[in-house]
């Protein structure tokens, strides 16, 4: 049974407006209530918040609070009207959104004012994303404490967070290579892995600015909550807590139960879509209808998540390769960079009459922007994932102990691929970036070497299966066997509340 006092204390979180951080923030904020009983509030500009709301089937429980933030200046940013999320923006003003999102310090810091006017006492803490490392200031002008939440794993989120504050790959600048602060000696990146924005970066852009201030104000935080398994991630966690010297408390894996506890998933895809808060462009019983057509493990699922897509040619020569490897695929397609993102499909971005080709001989099912990833992840049939790395779709994809192709497209997503295939032995990389060029002939290899049922590819399935129990594993709640993911969320809500017994307010 809850105690008064835990059932009297308030956090407050502040997920950054993209699509990739609000749906980890969500999960994070209903796991902290259900172990602790904590009232929770998740304070967002209008648009998200009615987004996230359109994500329960449900009301939630009295004690997880939606809060509008007023975000009325993009104008002063250059941005279009009503820009609330990073989802439809063009590469060029992504950055201006990112300097934008600053303002929202003040309606934060009226916010925790009315609070403690309510309640009299600050909240126990504020969870901000990383990038809003300025409700640290926030925070200790109230007498509490920020704790920073990485969305990501900790091997990405130290990469990213080390390359942006360091540049290192400034100092190496005769060398495709370059070592990065906080990895071991030997240890090296290449300047493919790096983001345009962060390549050209030189401390005096938009992006380093913002980047470098925020990451080294989330780093005067109390501690960091890493959406990781502590048993997945040795390296990149060892090295992660001795570069933020901080505690560090891995609360993933951010997904719904029925996803982890082994049953199957319906075909009315109400998990992902309730996870995803989107429209679907099929519907979920479509894409089973098609997995059950095909052997265990022999359908290729591709998708670039919520914000990226891949260029024209690169589009093209994908097509050309997933045709000649004859291996069954579900793609969830989207108009390729350089068009509107929003816009319709056009048939002259594939080979002529590939989709009747591929809907006529059942070797294919192109979906429209959104697709039920979770319903077909879980699915026996379903055995690699082409993804872009995005750590939510990484943590889904290895949690159902599916392995990964590896094509990374922005963020942290080239280091998370790089550990996939160097650390983890679950997945192979077939290109990196927007600027490379593709051939469908490396495609072709590169699918049936990961669909293979024998060599390397069985290797990635098993290894990917293996990493699927220990994240299951994690978030065990038995009295005498505790995960250890939920052994991190009890210690870090003990360790709240003696610091607030202590008289840290």
């Amino acid at each position: 049974m809850e105690s008064k006092s835990k059932s009297n204390e308030h956090i407050v979180m502040l997920p950054f407006m993209a699509h990739g951080h609000l749906i980890p923030f969500l999960a994070l904020a209903r796991q902290i209530h259900q172990r602790s009983g904590f009232r929770v509030t998740i304070a967002n500009t209008p648009l998200n918040i009615q987004y996230l709301r359109s994500t329960m089937n449900s009301p939630e429980p009295n004690n997880i609070n939606f809060i509008e933030l007023p975000f009325s200046v993009p104008a002063e940013y250059g941005l279009p009207p009503n820009t609330e999320n990073s989802e439809n923006l063009p590469l060029d003003l992504i950055g201006k959104f990112f300097a934008a999102s600053t303002s929202l310090a003040n309606p934060v810091h009226n916010l925790l004012s009315d609070i403690v006017a309510k309640e009299g006492k600050p909240p126990l803490c504020i969870i901000s994303d990383v990038f809003f490392g300025w409700a640290s200031d926030v925070a200790k002008s109230f007498g509490t404490v920020n704790v920073s939440f990485t969305t990501g794993g900790a091997y990405g989120s130290l990469a990213y967070i080390s390359v942006w504050l360091s540049l290192p790959h400034r100092q190496y600048a005769g060398s495709d290579e370059f070592p990065a602060p906080g990895f071991p000696d030997g240890y090296r990146f290449h300047i493919s892995q790096l983001h345009k924005f962060i390549r050209d970066a030189d401390g005096t852009d938009i992006w380093s600015k913002f980047m470098q201030k925020q990451i080294s104000l989330s780093l005067q935080s109390f501690g960091f909550l890493c959406n990781t398994v502590e048993e997945i991630e040795p390296l990149g966690l060892d090295l992660f807590r001795k570069y933020v010297k901080l505690p560090v408390w891995t609360t993933g894996p951010l997904l719904p139960p029925d996803v982890l506890n082994g049953s199957s998933l319906s075909s009315s895809g109400i998990i992902s879509s309730q996870r995803a808060g989107k429209q679907f462009g099929i519907s979920t019983e479509k894409c089973l209808q098609f997995l059950d057509l095909h052997m265990p493990c022999s359908v290729l699922y591709i998708s670039f998540g919520s914000q990226n897509s891949i260029n024209p040619a690169q589009l093209m020569e994908l097509a050309i390769g997933l045709e000649e490897s004859a291996k069954p695929f579900i793609w969830v397609i989207r108009p390729p960079v350089g068009f509107d993102r929003r816009g319709e499909f056009k048939a002259e971005w594939l080979p002529d009459g590939f989709e009747h080709r591929i809907s006529s001989n059942k070797k294919g099912l192109l979906v429209r922007n959104w697709a039920p990833q979770l319903e077909i992840l879980s699915h026996k049939s379903t055995g690699a994932f082409l993804s872009h790395c995005g750590w939510n779709s990484v943590i889904e994809s290895l949690s159902q102990g599916v392995p990964i192709i590896g094509w990374p497209l922005a963020a942290e997503q080239a280091y998370n691929s790089k550990m996939l295939v160097e650390e983890m032995g679950v997945g192979v990389e077939l290109t990196r970036g927007l600027q490379t060029s593709i051939e469908w002939k490396e495609a072709k290899k590169v699918i049936e070497l990961a669909m293979d049922l024998k060599g390397k590819g069985n290797d990635m399935r098993k290894k990917a299966t293996e990493i699927g129990k220990l994240i299951r594993e994690s978030v065990k709640d038995k009295k005498e066997e505790k995960g250890s993911s939920v052994k991190a969320l009890d210690d870090f809500v003990r360790i709240l509340l003696s610091r607030r017994e202590g008289g840290g307010h």
